[in-house]
């Protein structure tokens, strides 16, 4: 996959404000009435967004470029994680939450409560990359999930690569880095690595890393130190391959190929939820799901994502032509 820019910066308070970038490229009514992304008129407002550190930088960049050829559009990217998004757009605070995983019951129900209906859109899809430094030779390329297990499972006593059983790594001192408990990426990777525990929830993992809601953070933190075991999503692994070693699971590498067939054990759908108040009632809010939508392929290339399937998108698309009232989850 060819590598590319991000459009647009998340700021250390994970929150950007995007909108009078450029002035728009065409004049006309304010109204809203177009939804092409402003081919004849422009329109305006605010948009508030967020949730997934994973989705935000191609939601990032299509709000950038949406609001290239919509100056009146003020569009706020948050990043507090796929739960703490869910969290805001369930209590009716945003028009658009990033997810990395799909909603989860619980969810559903705080949706339910506020009176939020909504629309489940699949952007883009996405490999959980576990990586390491390339300042540190751990000795080993390969791990299947049953390892990954041993390492992060809650009663894990593993501080040494050389400690995971049937890896045949080095001996390096071991230390992780990972999403926090407001991740979709973190719920993701538990619910395939460690599973459910006898009570059908999810194992929580270990608690002897450095976890953070920012994916930045972790690459940071596995650059630094040698001998550290991290995983994020694969965009974050390709922007910073140059320092990173990235692991085969169960003998298959994480790219574009075997994450869109699912190949790759931790491949998974990235997806934007839209609140069917705001598409029906903003008409900036409208037309930008609209123009992301319809753009979502070249958005990903261009930003080192995965696509999502065109018959992913061909739904996506049916959804918007009628979404009020309508629930997913």
């Amino acid at each position: 996959m060819a590598r590319g820019r991000r459009f647009a910066l998340i700021l250390a308070a994970g929150v950007m404000a995007l909108g009078s970038l450029a002035a728009a490229g065409c004049g006309g009514d304010d109204s809203g009435s177009d939804t092409s992304g402003g081919d004849s008129a422009s329109v305006s407002g605010d948009i508030l967004i967020d949730g997934s550190s994973t989705v935000a930088p191609l939601t990032s960049a299509a709000a950038e470029a949406f609001a290239g050829e919509n100056s009146g559009v003020n569009i706020t990217v948050g990043t507090s994680g796929t739960g703490g998004g869910f969290e805001r757009f369930c209590a009716g605070e945003t028009d658009i939450s990033d997810a990395s995983r799909a909603i989860e019951p619980d969810e559903v129900t705080a949706c339910e409560s506020g009176g939020v209906t909504y629309q489940e859109l699949r952007v883009a899809s996405d490999g959980i990359t576990v990586v390491t430094g390339k300042n540190g030779d751990v000795g080993c390329t390969n791990l299947t999930l049953d390892q990954l297990k041993a390492v992060w499972a809650p009663n894990s006593q593993i501080k040494n690569w050389s400690e995971i059983p049937g890896a045949n790594c080095n001996d390096v001192p071991l230390t992780l880095a990972g999403p926090d408990s407001q991740s979709g990426t973190y719920d993701f990777f538990n619910e395939e690595v460690l599973g459910e525990d006898a009570a059908g929830e999810t194992v929580t993992p270990r608690q002897d890393y450095t976890a953070s809601a920012d994916d930045n953070v972790i690459v940071r933190a596995v650059e630094s130190a040698p001998g550290t075991m991290g995983y994020f999503g694969f965009t974050y692994y390709e922007e910073n391959a140059d320092q990173l070693t990235a692991f085969t699971l169960d003998g298959v590498g994480p790219d574009a190929a075997t994450i869109t067939s699912a190949d790759y054990p931790l491949a998974r759908p990235l997806f934007i939820y839209v609140k069917d108040e705001s598409l029906s009632g903003k008409p900036q809010v409208a037309a930008f799901v609209q123009y992301y939508v319809e753009n979502a392929i070249s958005l990903a290339e261009a930003n080192q994502f995965v696509p999502a399937p065109q018959e992913s998108i061909d739904e996506d698309l049916t959804k918007l032509q009628s979404p009020a009232g309508t629930t997913t989850g």
